[in-house]
């Protein structure tokens, strides 16, 4: 199933979802696919962010690892669910609120995950974090929502409508197995599952306080 549309707030221009896309995208493209060792520099090591030695720039690291993505794919993936959902999120915080948002939630996802292998030397890159709290917002914000989904079933291809509540849950449900099978020795894999667990929570539990209280605060 993939999803490939949604109900968006007619009208409005998402100009911070737009350009974190862009960002995504450019840093792929132009830096990280000609530089040497750059996923290594830029990307998130746990066992360089939890070092007894002062690294300063290991720190920032949870932040330029939210725009570098270990290949075409999992970019495309990335960047398509934050089109169709991010949209509503920045509708619903404004353009400053919804920033401050991603980027909180990216960070509460990279936490959880390095918490829980705080020795790995292997980078940790990606916006799925950030991208999961969204999902997580989206999920109590707009649960109604019908989400138009592509299906395959052999040759048989079509475009259902269905539930965002339905979607989302199926997803996060996904996300957990996949973050207990990766629990068990020899299963942990290449996928960072309890950065996805822990950014969907962090976006469902936190977007009550980033909504702002005013009617014209929307807009900030």
């Amino acid at each position: 199933m993939i999803p490939i549309a949604d109900e968006s707030p007619r009208g409005y221009r998402p100009y911070v979802n737009y350009a974190l896309i862009t960002l995504n995208i450019l840093v792929y493209f132009f830096w990280q696919q000609h530089t040497q060792g750059f996923i290594y520099t830029y990307g998130l090591v746990p066992a360089k962010f939890f070092s007894l030695e002062y690294q300063p720039f290991a720190t920032l690291t949870i932040f330029t690892s939210m725009f570098m993505h270990g290949g075409l794919g999992h970019l495309f993936g990335n960047m398509l669910y934050l089109y169709i959902f991010g949209d509503n999120i920045e509708y619903t915080l404004g353009h400053a609120r919804y920033l401050l948002f991603y980027l909180t939630v990216g960070v509460a996802a990279a936490l959880l995950q390095t918490f829980l292998a705080p020795n790995s030397t292997i980078p940790m890159v990606g916006a799925s974090g950030a991208i999961s709290g969204v999902l997580g917002a989206y999920l109590l914000k707009f649960p109604r929502n019908r989400i138009s989904i592509l299906i395959f079933i052999f040759f048989f291809i079509d475009i259902i409508h269905v539930p965002a509540v339905f979607v989302l849950s199926l997803w996060f449900i996904f996300q957990l197995f996949n973050g207990w099978l990766s629990l068990i020795p020899g299963l942990q894999g290449g996928v960072a599952w309890f950065a996805h667990i822990g950014g969907f929570a962090a976006g469902f539990t936190l977007i009550k306080f980033f909504e702002p209280r005013k009617r014209w605060q929307v807009w900030l």
